[in-house]
C-alpha cells in the first residue's frame, strides 16, 4: 500500500522516524525497483539551520513549501542527486532526506547503475541511492503519494523502537550551530550495514 499524503503531513521529525521498514520503490523501463529505509533525516522550518527553508523561499526550496507528499530533488556538489520528501502543512518548509536503503527488488539494474562496487556500497548513502535507483532532477516535485511518477513510498514493516538509533545529522554546513548541529534528527535500523558510514 502506498503511504498517503496524511502520512506527510506530520511533523518531519515523526515522519523521519517512521518511515524507517517502509519500501521505497523506483519503477525504470517497467521493471521494479524496491529497498527498505533504513535511514533518514528530518528538516523542517525557518528556524532550523540544517534546512534549506532556512533562507525562505527560493528556486530551489520551493517544492519544500508546496503539499506533503511531493518529491524534493536537489543536486550536492554538482554530482549528486540527493531525494527529500516534503512533509508537514503547505507553506511550513520540512523534508524528510532519505539517506539510505537496504536493496530488495531489481537488484541487476542497482548493479549496474552502481558497477564496480560492492553491493552494500549501492545504496549505502543519499548519493548512492540515486545512482542506484535513477533517481534525477527529473523527479523533482513528483508526488510519491502515487505511482503514477515511477516513485512512491509503500508501508513496510515497522522497526521495533530498540533497533532503531538516533543522532545527530551528517554533513552540515559551517553555519549550523547548536542546538541544530547536534539535534538527533537522524534515524537509522541499528546494525544494517546499508547505513551510511
Amino acid at each position: 500500500m502506498i503511504v498517503n499524503r496524511d502520512f506527510y503531513a506530520q511533523h518531519a521529525t515523526t515522519v523521519a522516524r517512521d518511515l524507517l521498514g517502509a519500501v521505497l520503490v523506483r519503477r525504470i523501463n517497467g521493471q521494479r525497483l524496491s529497498g527498505r529505509i533504513v535511514e533518514t533525516e528530518a528538516y523542517s522550518g525557518l528556524d532550523d539551520l540544517a534546512s534549506h527553508g532556512r533562507a525562505g523561499r527560493t528556486p530551489r526550496n520551493l517544492p519544500m513549501w508546496e503539499a506533503p507528499g511531493h518529491a524534493y530533488v536537489y543536486l550536492i556538489y554538482g554530482a549528486y542527486w540527493l531525494l527529500n520528501i516534503v512533509c508537514e502543512p503547505v507553506e511550513h518548509p520540512a523534508a524528510v532526506l532519505i539517506r539510505a536503503i537496504e536493496p530488495l527488488e531489481g537488484e541487476p539494474v542497482m548493479a549496474t547503475n552502481r558497477a564496480g562496487r560492492p553491493r552494500k556500497h549501492w545504496t549505502s548513502g543519499p548519493g548512492r541511492l540515486t545512482l542506484a535507483l535513477a533517481v534525477t532532477g527529473d523527479d523533482n516535485r513528483v508526488d510519491m503519494t502515487t505511482s503514477a511518477a515511477h516513485l512512491w513510498i509503500e508501508a513496510g514493516q515497522p522497526v521495533p523502537e530498540g533497533n532503531v538509533c538516533a543522532g545527530p545529522r551528517i554533513g552540515l554546513g559551517r553555519h549550523v550551530t547548536d542546538p541544530w548541529l547536534t539535534m538527533p534528527w537522524r534515524w537509522w535500523v541499528a546494525d544494517n550495514p546499508f547505513v551510511s558510514k
